[in-house]
């Protein structure tokens, strides 16, 4: 095979809607996924569903990365959907870290180089503040942190960094909060809302680098095919939110009030440690989508939201 776009990770919100955009324009995509069959039920049309996991180093998935267009690289543990535990931590961490290095080793090995290779990251790689007057906005070019989730990012990038010594385009993705009813922030607020009982979590006070998931796969394509993308690109709306305004707005779209405010240590009780970041956030900015004329379709929190609440996607 040759001109295909793989992708890992194609069975999560962000990969799944790619993966169905790519078909539909035409591309022969190929889904490295752990069920070959939930992968098609989901994404059907696909060039070949292939067994892979995070921790598969090598198998027949290797040899479809000999001759690709791209690869796109999503694969990740989920990290706020459970407790923090140490195991769990170590997962999130693994998942992440081991699945590039055997990727780009993949990459290596290939006769014929992928000619792009997008590697997901996250905007928690700038690290975590409590509110959005802690920070200066953060740019492509901002330092990286020093807590847990810029760890991970920041050693998630490492791991992805040699696949340019092998003359591939490299693009290290940093996704923010993605906005999607299928799943994420969005998907879990909206329930309590449902029931008059939704509010801001934490102080309110903390930023939100948010991006409308078609934003995000539009991101997505934009990079695979316009050969000014490499290096790190933050994929964020224009303008942060804080907790508060978005709150605000989400009550405001689906007509409830947002008057009871979600206290961090409730968040502890679910999450432990994990509620640490899930009431702090990063006043990140899209310098690079901007510099390349990248256009948002939804640029502003209140008209996403809207759209999102009302067509459910």
């Amino acid at each position: 095979m040759e001109g295909h776009i793989v992708i890992t990770g194609a069975t999560g919100v962000i990969g799944a809607e790619l993966a169905r955009r790519l078909i539909a324009r035409g591309e022969k995509v190929v889904l490295l996924v752990r069920s070959t069959a939930s992968a098609e039920k989901m994404v059907p049309g696909a060039a070949a569903y292939v067994h892979w996991d995070a921790g598969l180093a090598s198998g027949d998935w290797v040899s479809f990365v000999d001759g690709a267009r791209a690869v796109i690289h999503l694969a990740g543990k989920p990290l706020l959907e459970a407790r923090w535990t140490e195991e769990h931590k170590k997962e999130c961490y693994d998942s992440r870290i081991e699945s590039t290095k055997h990727m780009v080793a993949a990459i290596a090995l290939a006769e014929r180089k992928p000619g792009v290779f997008i590697s997901a990251s996250a905007i928690g790689y700038y690290g975590s503040f409590e509110q959005c007057s802690d920070t200066a906005e953060l740019d492509e070019s901002s330092p990286g942190g020093v807590d847990f989730l810029a760890e991970i990012c920041v050693d998630w990038e490492k791991a992805a960094i040699p696949a340019a010594e092998y003359g591939v385009r490299l693009v290290l993705l940093r996704t923010g909060i993605v906005l999607s009813t299928k799943g994420g922030m969005l998907q879990k607020m909206i329930t309590p809302f449902s029931f008059f009982i939704g509010g801001p979590v934490g102080s309110g006070r903390q930023c939100l680098s948010w991006i409308h998931l078609d934003d995000e796969v539009n991101c997505i394509l934009a990079i695979l095919d316009d050969s000014r993308y490499e290096g790190a690109v933050n994929a964020v709306a224009p303008v942060p939110a804080t907790m508060n305004d978005f709150a605000r707005e989400l009550g405001h779209v689906m007509g409830r009030p947002s008057l009871l405010p979600v206290p961090k240590i409730a968040v502890q009780l679910l999450m432990g440690e994990g509620a640490d970041y899930a009431v702090k956030g990063q006043r990140v900015v899209p310098r690079a989508l901007e510099r390349n004329g990248f256009v948002f379709r939804y640029p502003d929190l209140g008209p996403a939201l809207g759209d999102l609440v009302s067509n459910d996607k």
